[in-house]
């Protein structure tokens, strides 16, 4: 297999770790081991003290699927499939495509989402927003793609990097149009329920169309990335089979400690979201300031959902120039827009840490000793 180097990650391998603040993670605040261990039911907690350190079910735990299929609405748990988050979209798409299928995916995006069906050599077709439209995703460019040989179609709502949201009507306009051809539908929901507007949430893919899929996991609206636990899910029990014959060869299983913690925030998971939800809502305050007062510098399109967003740079020509500069005298990381290969005028902010304030003010700081 030859596949492309994945820019956004490779940015992140460079400056996560070394940069003193970060401004375009996609995740929430992390959760400390502790405060989640003090989340435990006494079953959980009995689980955790007297769990041995042996190989786990490769389905996934049978509570922790359990658990997750309680998220949904008329799915089992064996129609769950457990693995990290970027392994669910390798070991699907290794599973469901060949080579010359075709297959349409939303555009900018997490570059595994349609790199990895580019390294089967298969042909893809973007579905692109409409910036001027608010990063508006139009239900109509996405028919105008389709074939009735179309393979895959993945989206990907709450959207990265954009935090653009589609309505309840078009997306189940999607469903109707992918459901025509018979198309597969891979639905990145690793955002859902981060919706700034609780009402304007999206059913689960997998809860509408029989032959979707649905991907979410614990790392971006759980703040628990560490964990690595992901999922998949579907009521195509054949396409589960062969995903889950598929991560055979890749992790086999389960961390069996991150299942254990994982069922802790999933039994908890209405409050672990709705911290996190609360602290966005405090940052998009923040942000609100800050667009205002650097208008002659930034602007963008106030995100509906999710903790990232797409902002325009107007003060530089090349945003791959001002974030290195920005790191090298700041020490604060921000994502060009290059790393999702869409050029050198925008950036992905993050704002689900706690930090964004301060991060804020120094960045701010920065732009007025530079660009004012």
């Amino acid at each position: 297999m030859t596949i492309r180097r994945f820019e956004l990650e490779r940015y992140f391998a460079k400056h996560e770790f070394s940069a003193r603040h970060l401004l375009s993670c996609s995740d929430c605040e992390p959760i400390g081991m502790g405060d989640l261990l003090s989340m435990a039911d006494e079953q959980a907690s009995q689980l955790w003290q007297s769990l041995r350190l042996g190989y786990t079910e490769s389905q996934g735990h049978p509570l922790l699927r359990r658990e997750i299929s309680s998220a949904y609405r008329d799915i089992a748990s064996s129609e769950v499939l457990i693995g990290a988050p970027e392994e669910c979209i390798f070991v699907a798409m290794h599973s469901l495509l060949r080579p010359g299928d075709h297959v349409v995916c939303t555009f900018p995006g997490y570059q595994s989402l349609y790199e990895i069906a580019r390294s089967i050599r298969c042909e893809v077709s973007f579905w692109e927003p409409n910036e001027s439209d608010g990063w508006r995703f139009d239900v109509d460019d996405l028919e105008s793609l389709l074939r009735p040989e179309t393979r895959l179609v993945v989206i990907n709502f709450p959207h990265n990097p954009t935090g653009s949201l589609t309505s309840r009507s078009e997306f189940e306009t999607v469903i109707r149009h992918v459901r025509r051809i018979g198309a597969i539908l891979l639905s990145d929901e690793m955002y859902r329920g981060l919706e700034h507007e609780p009402d304007t949430m999206l059913p689960a893919a997998c809860e509408l169309y029989e032959r979707a899929i649905s991907l979410s996991g614990l790392s971006k609206a759980y703040g628990l990335p560490g964990l690595r636990v992901g999922w998949l899910a579907t009521k195509d029990a054949g396409t589960l089979q062969r995903i889950g014959e598929m991560k055979d060869y890749t992790t086999i299983c389960a961390s069996a400690p991150s299942e254990i913690l994982a069922v802790i925030a999933m039994r908890n998971r209405k409050a672990i979201v709705s911290t996190q939800l609360e602290r966005i809502r405090s940052n998009l305050v923040h942000l609100d300031a800050f667009f205002e007062e650097f208008a002659e510098c930034m602007s963008w399109h106030r995100p509906n959902a999710g903790p990232i967003g797409f902002a325009r740079v107007l003060c530089a020509d090349d945003t791959e120039l001002f974030c290195d500069e920005l790191v090298q005298q700041e020490g604060i990381m921000l994502v060009p827009g290059s790393t999702f290969s869409y050029g050198t005028h925008h950036v992905r902010l993050g704002f689900g840490r706690s930090d964004l304030p301060e991060v804020l003010d120094r960045f701010g700081a920065y732009l007025k000793r530079r660009y004012q």
